[in-house]
């Protein structure tokens, strides 16, 4: 009998060695999971996938209705749409940007990460008209860019774009989508 104990004893002492290799190998099945799987995604995104997708036209209006210029926008009114916006973007034409649609009415607050091309960000009430405008933001940064006022829309073109064609608060935005 004390031979037996004393087995059961030594097994003993080895089990914090047992847990201690058992919790490593589940940290490392875990690491190479996510190695593997790009991050816990499904699969890695392609250039395509971040492509422009024409999903309707814009026009800028002046505060007398007269058109300042139109341009072509992709929409985003998912969270996952409005998540990513133009992130991971090369570069955009002149004549395209994404329109942000919002359930809700509230101050709106944009950053940069992960956005590679400098850009002008246009803020638009419910009645879509403009309340301010963020000029030239900076690629990459984690800097705020707020709404001045509660808004349902914002727009984002390249930087340049709304002094370019004179687009200022008070304008209004208005857009067709295509079916």
């Amino acid at each position: 009998m004390a031979k037996g104990k004393t087995e059961l004893n030594t097994s003993k002492k080895n089990l914090p060695n047992l847990y201690k290799i058992t919790a490593l190998l589940i940290i490392a099945a875990v690491a190479l999971y996510f190695i593997f799987t790009n991050f816990g995604g499904s699969e890695k995104k392609t250039d395509e996938e971040y492509m422009f997708k024409k999903q309707g036209e814009l026009t800028f209006q002046d505060t007398n209705g007269n058109s300042l210029t139109k341009i072509d926008i992709q929409i985003a009114q998912t969270d996952f749409d409005r998540e990513l916006g133009l992130m991971f973007r090369k570069d955009m034409n002149e004549n395209r940007g994404m329109l942000f649609i919002f359930p809700d009415i509230q101050i709106r607050n944009f950053w940069m990460r992960n956005t590679l091309i400098p850009l002008d960000i246009i803020f638009a009430d419910s009645s879509k008209t403009i309340i301010n405008i963020a000029k030239n933001t900076t690629p990459y940064s984690d800097n705020s860019y707020a709404s001045t006022r509660p808004a349902k829309f914002v727009v984002e073109v390249n930087a340049g774009f709304s002094d370019k064609y004179k687009i200022s608060a008070g304008d209004k935005i208005s857009w067709d989508s295509l079916k």
